[in-house]
């Protein structure tokens, strides 16, 4: 199986977790190991890296990857959901860990493997599963989903202006045959977006794939779910590093990073400080960290990337 990866901001990301050589490291993506490999190699005989993965494919190839690297450390792979981490740390019978990596949306390998159905521009069954497991995949939502809800989706997942139009040519389309393919979805969204807004910006349905995608995988609830438990499994000092690809994950990050800040929440125009906030979390640096201009030259996916990392205070 041919995995190929380009991990995103590598050496900011090894930077940022900070990396003890007796510590122990959660890898939430895996993926194609890309980044795993690296923090392997860092780590001495009681150093520990676990891998995470709900794609059976990638763990298989992150598993040849991290077998063969040079270290004295450890590792370990397991068929989940990063959303699960408090189960999966507590069947390892690990307490605490040192750091967290968090890099999000669809691996290179699933986008290039057109039977899984994520791209737009390639006819392919209508899937979009990150899990192969999971039952509920895009053909099962644009099928069976309700037209407000589909229209929800777009509107909201994908920030596309005509989300309720689409979802309405949806529906009506399926009224004559079951969406199967990725091609037929291209055609129904095409027709539905008039023809001066498909001249202008970025393929026309490039917006609807993103926003059923997320739903389909519960991307943002899982993220919005997992972060406070990664917070609290991190030891003193830990970090907890994130990378996105687009604004509804990176908000959720930067407002989560926010509410560990130990900032005042009293409403304004109170006279004290009620609240008793108190820092959890240090965002280091404060500012999201993007590619270099020579990485984005190198991996055109990597261009709409941003890193957040956070250091555990308490």
């Amino acid at each position: 199986m041919n995995f190929s990866h380009k991990p995103v901001m590598l050496k900011e990301c090894i930077e940022g977790l900070n990396i003890k050589a007796d510590g122990i490291y959660v890898d939430g993506t895996l993926g194609g190991a890309g980044h795993s490999v690296e923090i392997l190699k860092l780590l001495g005989p009681e150093g520990l890296l676990i891998g995470i993965d709900q794609d059976r494919e990638a763990l298989e190839a992150a598993r040849i990857k991290l077998k063969a690297v040079n270290t004295k450390g450890s590792f370990v792979t397991i068929h989940a959901n990063f959303e699960n981490i408090r189960q999966i740390l507590k069947a390892q019978k690990i307490k605490s860990i040192d750091g967290i990596l968090l890099d999000l949306g669809v691996s290179s390998h699933q986008l290039d493997t057109e039977e899984r159905g994520f791209r737009y521009l390639k006819d392919a069954p209508l899937d979009m599963r990150m899990d192969q497991n999971r039952e509920f995949n895009a053909r099962v939502l644009v099928n069976t989903w309700e037209k407000a809800d589909i229209a929800r989706v777009i509107r909201d997942y994908g920030e596309e202006k005509w989300a309720v139009r689409i979802a309405d040519f949806i529906c009506n389309a399926r009224i004559q045959n079951e969406i199967t393919t990725t091609a037929q979805l291209v055609d129904i969204i095409k027709a539905a977006v008039p023809a001066a807004a498909r001249r202008e910006g970025a393929h026309p349905a490039k917006r609807t794939f993103q926003a059923i995608r997320i739903a389909v995988n519960r991307e943002l609830e899982v993220l919005a779910k997992a972060l406070p438990e990664m917070t609290e499994s991190l030891k003193v000092g830990g970090r907890l590093c994130v990378i996105t690809f687009h604004s509804l994950e990176d908000r959720i990050v930067k407002q989560f990073i926010r509410s560990k800040s130990g900032r005042c929440t009293c409403p304004p125009g109170f006279p004290k400080c009620i609240c008793n906030a108190v820092a959890e979390l240090r965002a280091t640096p404060s500012k999201p960290i993007i590619p270099s201009k020579q990485e984005l030259e190198d991996n055109h996916r990597a261009r709409s990337a941003k890193l957040r990392v956070a250091e555990k205070l308490i």
